[in-house]
């Protein structure tokens, strides 16, 4: 074929994947330096590869490879939901509907099956499961530019873009670009986000973002406990207020759409639920895969920050179920709702 590249540019359009871009196999070392930082100041999560070179380095994934191709997705879908009732806990638009990994996952299965009808080549994909920096890919493959939130900014679809890559044997020309830093003098995010993990300087501390903070099963220090606010799962605030984000192009996705959720948590019915009711109601968002304890745990601490003392009693009920990783938390919460109403239980 005399045009791979516009060949796979043409099929993705056909099964609607909203961007593609290509880079080659050499070593990520931009970010090299950068994630040995992390690690040495034990910043780095317990969901990230822990070896450097594995991170940055596509042919110890993939010892074949030659060229990545690049996929991103936009989960901006136009949807507002109902916050009415008080008892809701937050979910990041990246748990609103079907699960993306599945979502993308089966966007590049058809990729590669159509590439495979034109020519035989050897591959490896993953979707937010292999260990190299997926946003550093997408830089690389002109995808987007960082932001200051270290999102990758797309210029048509803004940074709700979930991202996936494909490992080949296969030559295609990348046609790489550097991106100009289009964030300029904008600090929005970095003063949205609760909890200071952005520095400012197109880096930050992944330990105190809330995202990760309602993911990890790490215990988590008191004195952010009250800056999770109500987020269930993820976090949204450093991309809501992205100037970037407010004229793009919508996502066209409906897996996306939060048809059995609304976007947001139930708690009281959280906290009734059956395993086997989490998993028929919740299993297919992305949420889930933590487990219904840890969104449970989120709930608890929402409640505290809601303050209302009408929760109390959902709270000691909950204590009553002796969950040692929850109690803790449902103590912190009884404390906060007691102290915020002056109020004696």
């Amino acid at each position: 074929m005399n045009d791979i590249r516009k060949f796979i540019i043409n099929k993705s359009k056909e099964l609607n994947i909203d961007i593609i871009g290509f880079t080659n196999s050499e070593p990520l070392n931009d970010i090299k330096e950068y994630l040995q930082y992390r690690i040495d100041k034990n910043i780095n999560t317990e969901f990230e590869e822990a070896d450097v070179e594995l991170r940055i380095d596509p042919k110890l994934t993939f010892p074949d490879c030659k060229s990545i191709i690049v996929l991103g997705l936009s989960y901006n879908v136009d949807y507002k939901n109902d916050k009415s009732n008080i008892l809701v806990g937050n979910l990041s638009k990246s748990s609103w509907g079907l699960d993306y990994h599945s979502v993308l996952k089966d966007k590049i299965e058809e990729l590669i099956h159509e590439i495979k009808n034109e020519m035989d080549f050897s591959y490896k994909y993953f979707v937010d499961t292999g260990p190299l920096v997926d946003r550093e890919l997408a830089r690389k493959a002109g995808i987007g530019y960082y932001g200051k939130n270290c999102s990758i900014i797309n210029k048509e679809y803004g940074s709700f873009i979930f991202l996936g890559y494909i490992l080949t044997d296969l030559h295609i020309e990348s046609r790489e670009k550097e991106e100009e830093d289009a964030c300029g003098d904008c600090n929005l995010c970095i003063k949205a986000c609760p909890t200071g993990a952005l520095n400012g300087d197109y880096t930050m501390n992944p330990k105190i973002c809330i995202s990760y903070l309602t993911q990890t099963k790490d215990m988590i220090a008191e004195e952010l406990l009250e800056k999770m606010g109500n987020n269930i799962y993820g976090c949204d605030s450093c991309q809501l207020v992205c100037p970037k984000n407010k004229v793009v192009k919508k996502s066209s996705h409906i897996e996306f759409i939060p048809e059995c959720t609304n976007g947001i948590i139930d708690i009281e019915e959280l906290f009734s639920m059956s395993n086997r009711q989490f998993k028929e109601k919740y299993g297919s968002m992305a949420a889930s895969w933590r487990g219904k304890n840890i969104l449970k745990r989120n709930a608890i601490i929402a409640l505290g920050n809601l303050g209302h003392k009408e929760n109390i009693s959902l709270l000691i009920q909950e204590k009553k179920k002796k969950i040692s990783m929850l109690n803790p938390y449902i103590d912190w919460a009884l404390s906060k709702i007691n102290r915020k109403n002056d109020y004696s239980i």
